[in-house]
C-alpha cells in the first residue's frame, strides 16, 4: 500500500495564489467601513467576484483592535442579474417615499 502525502501550503503560497487569480481590485473608503471588490478568475478560468465589507473593531476584554470582515462571493452566471436588481434597488431608494413610515434599515438587514 502506498501512501501520497498531501502538499499543504504555506501561507506565502496560498497569498501567492490568490494573487495570481485576482484579476482586478478596487476600495471604497465609506466611513467606518471598507469595502475591496475583487475580481478573481478559477483555475478553469471562470470570473467570480468577492466584495468584502471590512469594519475595525475594539475587542474590550483584550484591549486591541481588529477587522471584523463579511464576504459575498457573485459568479460570473450572476453579474448580470445582481447588477439589474442592485439598480432597481437604488433606484427606489431615490424615490421619495410619501405612504409608508419611516423604516429601520437595521430591521431588513438579517433577510
Amino acid at each position: 500500500m502506498h501512501l501520497q502525502k498531501k502538499k499543504v501550503n504555506t501561507m506565502a503560497e496560498i497569498a501567492n495564489q490568490n494573487e495570481q487569480n485576482r484579476v482586478l481590485s478596487k476600495t471604497l473608503r465609506a466611513e467606518r467601513r471598507t469595502y475591496f471588490f475583487d475580481m478573481k478568475s478559477t483555475k478553469s478560468e471562470q470570473m467570480f467576484l468577492t466584495i468584502t465589507e471590512s469594519k475595525r473593531r475594539f475587542d474590550n476584554d483584550t484591549g486591541n483592535f481588529f477587522y471584523e470582515k463579511h464576504k459575498i462571493f457573485l459568479y460570473e452566471e450572476d453579474f448580470e442579474n445582481f447588477k439589474n436588481i442592485l439598480a432597481d434597488i437604488i433606484a427606489e431608494s431615490k424615490k421619495p417615499d410619501t405612504d409608508s413610515p419611516s423604516a429601520d434599515p437595521a430591521e431588513s438587514e438579517d433577510q
